[in-house]
């Protein structure tokens, strides 16, 4: 799960032919994440999300279990305080949320689809507003993400991006 959370974590834009959120700057929303395994095996987790372009991102999981994670371009900072720890992971890829919403291109009215690394997702919108994402990743977990309380373009303090890891933490770099 912790490599779904990852490829979660790099996720956020809508045309007639491509999705046409280009004026999205920013962000925030509530999030619910359902990840359904092979055995149809359920879990799900509760949050809030704030992305900024160009690349950044906190997610804010705060059920079943509480952590957060920091996309800061190429690496992602994952601080998990139940575990007293600390990952830190640099991606080969600059993928992220706006990019992903950016390449989206129409199926139908609200529903654009994006391949990005050879994973498909699917993107259901109301309006200009992004409602949920779906793909499957690459253990075969199907990964439904639902938006709630959406805000675009409100002022963000770009503070709320940098890492904050209690001393004590171990930090683990991957």
């Amino acid at each position: 799960m912790k490599l779904t959370l990852t490829a979660l974590a790099t996720l956020l834009t809508s045309s007639i032919t491509y999705a046409d959120f280009t004026t999205m700057l920013n962000f925030q929303a509530d999030f619910t994440q359902i990840i359904q395994d092979d055995h149809n095996k359920t879990i799900t987790y509760k949050g809030d999300v704030i992305a900024t372009q160009p690349a950044y991102a906190l997610w804010k999981y705060k059920s079943p279990v509480t952590k957060s994670v920091y996309v800061l371009r190429n690496k992602v900072v994952m601080v998990e305080p139940e575990l007293e720890q600390a990952i830190i992971k640099t991606m080969q890829s600059s993928f992220d949320f706006f990019t992903l919403l950016k390449s989206a291109k129409k199926v139908s009215k609200n529903h654009y689809e994006a391949i990005f690394e050879n994973v498909k997702y699917t993107i259901l919108t109301k309006g200009n507003i992004v409602k949920t994402i779906q793909y499957e990743d690459e253990f075969e977990n199907k990964i439904t993400i639902e938006f709630t309380h959406q805000q675009v373009n409100q002022r963000i303090n770009l503070n709320v991006f940098n890492p904050y890891i209690p001393q004590g933490f171990d930090i683990i770099r991957d």
